[in-house]
């Protein structure tokens, strides 16, 4: 399912972001806050780099198998 999400667009919505890492809306924008997660505005909508995501869960899995 998270190829079939991420394999064509450049950047995805908060609710495309929260199916593809199984993450609730509140927890998305906290991502987001804190940076962890990379984002940008076009006009009133949040787009989140599908690099970014890519960049975050990478990130997860080394902090889980150090």
């Amino acid at each position: 399912m998270l190829t079939a999400v991420l394999s064509d667009p450049q950047a995805l919505t908060v609710p495309e972001v929260m199916t593809a890492l199984k993450l609730s809306r509140s927890k998305v924008y906290d991502l987001i806050r804190s940076r962890q997660l990379p984002s940008y505005t076009s006009g009133r909508a949040r787009r989140i780099p599908v690099d970014a995501v890519r960049h975050y869960m990478q990130d997860r899995l080394e902090e889980n198998a150090a």
